[in-house]
This record gives structure tokens, sequence and C-alpha cells, in this order.
């Protein structure tokens, strides 16, 4: 089982993706920004999705089917957006893990509904992109 310091790490990733949303600046500018800089693993997690984000984008839009990304809520979208980058970045990290951990985050940040939308397109991305 995960250990808490990656649920944290990926929970202030959230947090960043959606303040580099806010300003229309991109994830590292935000990590630039700040007067401490995050642990390592939310940095590498920032760092995938920026890498990956029009290709992530790209995927979560074929599969959500009737949802426009710009539809989605913030957190929704940034909640897919890391766990994508997760999916494709870290394969070391089990991909039942990296679909639960999306889940509590999209369940406790955003709506009623979040965890089992975010739920639906992992697990078909999920297959896509590891097998």
């Amino acid at each position: 089982m995960e250990s808490a310091p990656r649920h944290q790490a990926r929970e202030r990733a959230v947090s960043l993706l959606y303040e580099a949303e806010l300003k229309n600046d991109p994830p590292s500018a935000v990590v630039a920004a700040l007067a401490v800089p995050p642990d390592e693993f939310t940095v590498a997690l920032l760092a995938a999705v920026e890498e990956h984000k029009s290709e992530i984008d790209a995927m979560v839009g074929e599969v959500a089917i009737g949802w426009d990304l710009d539809r989605m809520a913030v957190i929704d979208r940034n909640v897919l957006r890391l766990a994508v980058a997760e999916l494709i970045s870290f394969p070391d990290v089990p991909t039942a893990v990296v679909l639960n951990e999306a889940v509590d985050l999209a369940t406790g940040y955003s709506t009623d509904e979040s965890g089992s939308f975010v739920n639906g397109i992992l697990a078909t991305l999920a297959v896509r992109i590891r097998g």
C-alpha cells in the first residue's frame, strides 16, 4: 500500500496544477515561484503532466465521450491529468494504486459524482496505457 507521503505529494500536485491552470502558467513556473519547493515526487509528477499535457488531454478527450475538457470540473480535469501522467511516467507504481489515489482525490476535493467519473475514464485509459 502507498505511504501517506506519496498521497500527500499527489494532493500537493493537484493543488499546484489547479493553481497553474487558474494562472494560465505551466506547473514549472508555479513551482519556481514557491518560497519552499515541494518534495521530489510532487515535482516529478508535475513535470510528467507538463511534458505529456497535450497527449493526456487528447486521450482523456477521446475517452470522455460527451464531455469536453473545458466542461469538466477543474479538479476532475487535473486529477485525470495527474493520474494519466503517473500511468505513463511511473511504471513502478501499480495501476491499482494510481486509480485508487485518483478516485480518492476526486472524491475528497470535487463533486459527489467525481469519483465514479474519474474511475470510469481512468479504467479505460489504464488498459490503453499499460495493457
